[in-house]
């Protein structure tokens, strides 16, 4: 019998009904709320200077904006349950349901046992704007970014943050400002360790892998003002380094450390409420699977040796 010389098809593929992917008109209407002012109030807004990192509160139904105000620099994003950070971004899993770039309609899911969408990205300058813009009625991707001629697309889940480790691996000197540095430091405050620093979502990035399957990365595509934004499904703690790597242009170890600083540039976030009372009405926070089978494993039964205790 002959196997039909086929691609094969996506290992994860969620049913029509599935709420897999924010397609909903309540999703295309909380994202056209970003280009109408008086439908959302700013609550906070800041500046990441290059090279450092902040960690902040995203309140349930909110919606976060992070900018490229002064142009392309790429940005490593962390995210929690701020009510319990043992959940937190599951890149991996991320990237299977979804892909390894997502943009609007796709959501970040948190690690086991809890499985659930953290946030849900609802717009991104870069991919086409907002829901309404991006996604056609049936909910299918219209063209955005796309690929770059080798391969690479942006909001990358594939690599992860930079580290001093991993930089003295490969033969450069002791540096404190590397992402997983700079995510150490902005979560120190709300009791965090770099235990807790995960995987990132490397916002603004473009990459992909070569032909080996090696990792490669390419220079920012973002101009000023370039926004991705997000809303939160339930509270969140974000924390986001602006790379020491800046647009990734000059990117390099020890040998162009002078020329990559001077890439680096100013990220910005800012903190939306919407201005509508009813305008989440039906919105519910997610909730986790419904597993309870104790993954196989029982309490020992009980033998009566006749002991009765005290």
């Amino acid at each position: 019998m002959t196997v039909p010389d086929r691609r094969p098809p996506p290992a994860y593929t969620a049913p029509p009904e599935s709420n897999i992917n924010a397609t909903s008109e309540l999703y295309r209407s909380i994202s056209k709320t970003a280009s109408d002012a008086s439908r959302r109030v700013l609550e906070t807004s800041f500046t990441i200077r290059p090279c450092s990192g902040q960690a902040w509160v995203v309140p349930a139904g909110h919606i976060c904006r992070l900018t490229t105000p002064k142009g392309p620099q790429v940005g490593d994003l962390n995210i929690w349950n701020a009510n319990n950070p043992r959940e937190r971004l599951w890149a991996a899993r991320t990237r299977q349901i979804h892909a390894s770039h997502v943009s609007v309609g796709d959501r970040l899911w948190s690690n086991l046992p809890y499985l659930r969408p953290l946030i849900t990205i609802t717009g991104d300058s870069l991919n086409g704007g907002q829901l309404h813009e991006v996604l056609d009625a049936e909910g299918k991707r219209k063209a955005g970014f796309g690929t770059t001629k080798w391969g690479g697309r942006v909001h990358d889940l594939l690599g992860t943050r930079c580290d001093p480790y991993v930089n003295l691996l490969m033969g450069g000197e002791s540096f404190d400002f590397h992402c997983h540095s700079n995510l150490t430091r902005a979560v120190k405050p709300f009791g965090l360790t770099e235990l807790d620093v995960h995987d990132v979502l490397n916002v603004f990035q473009v990459t992909g892998l070569d032909e080996e399957g090696k990792y490669f990365m390419e220079t920012s595509p973002a101009k000023p003002n370039e926004y991705f934004e997000f809303f939160a499904e339930v509270d969140v703690l974000c924390a986001l380094s602006a790379c020491p790597g800046g647009d990734l242009s000059n990117w390099g170890w020890e040998e162009k450390a002078d020329a990559m600083g001077a890439t680096t540039r100013p990220l910005g976030v800012e903190v939306y409420q919407l201005a509508d009372s009813n305008a989440l009405a039906g919105w519910t926070q997610p909730e986790s699977p419904k597993y309870t089978g104790m993954h196989g494993l029982r309490m020992p039964e009980r033998q009566d040796d006749g002991y009765t205790g005290l």
